[in-house]
């Protein structure tokens, strides 16, 4: 395979799950350590509950921003706006087109980020969505950030804490994305929701996009303890 067509495969990988934030440029870190388990509940109109896990011991940043949020209401009515059947089912974007997010954006918990995450990206798991990077094969084929000019170590990080409000339910196990994106919970009820949503929401093209008047609506997103 030649250097153009492994770049091309690579940063296709790398964009799939991307979102433009229209978040904070800066990535904050929690000063609570450890943050818990939590169990969360969404309500999808039509479709029913999703009844969720959260990890905060393995992942306390990406846990505590989900809670807040949904404790603030941010998730009530907005929508999953990117389905993919056999992938993942993609929501909380306040815009509905993978352009928004909430008003900060957060660290990412991910190896490809330095941090340790154990959650393989499996049937059931939550994850955040971020944006992309161009560089960030680089870092897949063993180069440092220091190796790399100054614009691109800038990109890069940017592009690593850049999640903000949306996050993804994975409809089928995806292992590849383990290491560059934060799995931080797993639905413990709930998969016949997920898989009504994947499987029967038309969307326009094979990246999963979902027209506004067949977007399923979040009812609410309750953290129940």
């Amino acid at each position: 395979m030649n250097i153009k067509k492994i770049t091309a495969v690579l940063l296709a990988l790398i964009l799939c799950l991307g979102l433009c934030s229209c978040g904070s440029d800066k990535a904050e870190d929690s000063d609570s350590g450890k943050y818990g388990i939590h169990h969360a509940v969404i309500t999808v109109e039509n479709y029913g509950e999703i009844k969720l896990e959260l990890d905060g011991d393995t992942a306390p940043i990406t846990v505590e921003n989900f809670v807040k949020l949904a404790k603030s209401g941010f998730y009530d009515g907005l929508t999953f706006h990117r389905i993919i059947s056999g992938f993942m089912i993609q929501g909380g974007d306040p815009k509905g087109n993978g352009t928004g997010g909430s008003d900060e954006n957060i660290k990412g918990e991910f190896s490809l980020n330095g941090v340790e995450n154990s959650i393989s990206h499996e049937r059931g798991v939550i994850s955040m969505a971020r944006s992309g990077s161009a560089y960030e094969q680089y870092l897949a084929y063993g180069y440092k950030m220091s190796d790399l000019p100054e614009e691109a170590q800038a990109d890069i990080e940017k592009a690593l804490n850049s999640a903000s409000s949306q996050f993804f339910i994975m409809h089928k196990d995806t292992p590849s994305l383990d290491g560059s994106y934060a799995a931080f919970g797993h639905v413990t009820e709930g998969m016949e929701v997920v898989d009504k949503i994947a499987e029967n929401t038309p969307v326009t093209d094979d990246n999963g996009t979902v027209s506004s008047e067949n977007q399923p609506v979040i009812k609410s997103v309750v953290i129940t303890d």
